[in-house]
């Protein structure tokens, strides 16, 4: 499926291109766009997903370890950046291959007129046989808006531009099913969830300048599967070999269709602030009819949070079933908890007629 994909976007992560002491890695970086060049001057449309603006940022101001304030982590981008995309730039040049510069923020992916102007972007550069280099905008990013890590945004930016299939590198080779060092077997295909359990999944590596692990592979893999995406997990080292079909890594299948990206955004990195409790009977609506959730169904709430802000929908024993962005604050919510929206129109006043969760801003979890 790999070799025969027309546009194809790879995901590279911090530890397989850099290190804190030596900054960017040539030989690494060299050999990916190696790899990534022959498969663009092929005929491929490649969107380079790209981590290591933080860690290539760290020696240059002096840095002996991955910061973990915002703001330091900002300036260490701000530095990393040129100097990363400088490197890819000689690297894909001396193939005779364009590569840009595509900084996002997760308000780039979730609002409909940022991500269609994102989308017209990558789509354009595509076509005039340009590789873009995208990474997260670190140097704005906040903590309450961020994709977190490039695993998630990579998923994210395949189902943007309706990639053929997500390509996930780092430095493990494949998904295992226990520890590799302790003779454990290679996963080579994934299926569904249930493929999955009981397997114990690392954390992040040895070389301190990812934010990621397997962990944030499994749930990238899993987010473009999910919305009718084929994901490979493998090692940079192996890159080449996946891209020409060879069998190496952890291949996860396509189980769903595609879905929005604002709905894969609301789904698996929308910064939660709050929870509502459900009556059973809103339960079934919401789960069972996909419809809107009503005040009456509403039983409790926690947190403390705003118009528009996403919040959590669980049960009364507490499963969480769907994300929603909800209508009213939590200052407004407990008058009207329990209530018909015609009761609350008449009582409070026109604007308190509406439902809690509109049934367009809500996602099954």
């Amino acid at each position: 499926m790999l070799a025969r994909a027309r546009r194809i976007v790879v995901k590279v992560g911090s530890s397989s291109l850099t290190s804190i002491k030596g900054g960017i890695s040539e030989e690494a970086l060299i050999e990916l766009s190696n790899a990534l060049s022959a498969k663009s001057n092929s005929g491929t449309e490649i969107i380079l997903v790209s981590s290591g603006a933080i860690s290539a940022g760290l020696a240059p101001l002096g840095l002996t370890k991955r910061p973990r304030d915002l703001a330091t982590q900002q300036a260490a981008a701000s530095v990393g950046q040129g100097l990363l995309m400088a490197r890819y730039t000689h690297a894909f040049g001396a193939h005779g291959v364009t590569v840009s510069q595509v900084l996002l923020t997760a308000d780039d992916l979730m609002r409909r007129s940022h991500h269609m102007n994102a989308f017209r972007a990558l789509n354009r550069l595509l076509n005039l046989g340009v590789v873009p280099v995208v990474n997260e905008n670190d140097t704005v990013a906040t903590h309450k808006i961020r994709f977190g890590d490039n695993d998630r945004l990579s998923a994210l930016v395949a189902h943007l531009v309706r990639a053929d299939a997500l390509l996930l590198l780092s430095d493990v080779d494949a998904l295992y099913d226990g520890p590799p060092a302790l003779g454990a077997k290679r996963i080579p295909q994934v299926d569904g969830p249930d493929d999955l359990e009981g397997v114990t999944i690392g954390a992040p590596g040895k070389a301190g300048v990812g934010t990621g692990g397997m962990q944030t592979k499994v749930e990238a893999a899993t987010m473009a599967a999910d919305s009718g995406i084929p994901a490979l997990v493998t090692s940079t080292a192996n890159a080449a070999a996946a891209l020409a079909g060879e069998d190496v890594g952890t291949w996860f299948t396509v189980n769903g269709g595609r879905k929005s990206v604002r709905m894969m955004w609301l789904a698996h990195l929308a910064h939660v602030q709050g929870r509502l409790i459900l009556d059973d009977g809103a339960v079934t609506a919401v789960r069972d009819h996909h419809t809107s959730l009503l005040p009456a169904g509403v039983t409790a709430l926690e947190g403390t949070f705003e118009s528009g802000d996403a919040v959590e929908m669980v049960a009364l024993d507490g499963t969480v079933i769907a994300r929603g962005l909800v209508n009213y604050s939590s200052d407004e919510l407990p008058q009207m908890l329990g209530r018909s929206t015609v009761e609350l129109g008449e009582s409070l006043g026109r604007g308190f007629d509406r439902e809690v969760i509109h049934v367009d801003d809500l996602v099954l979890i």
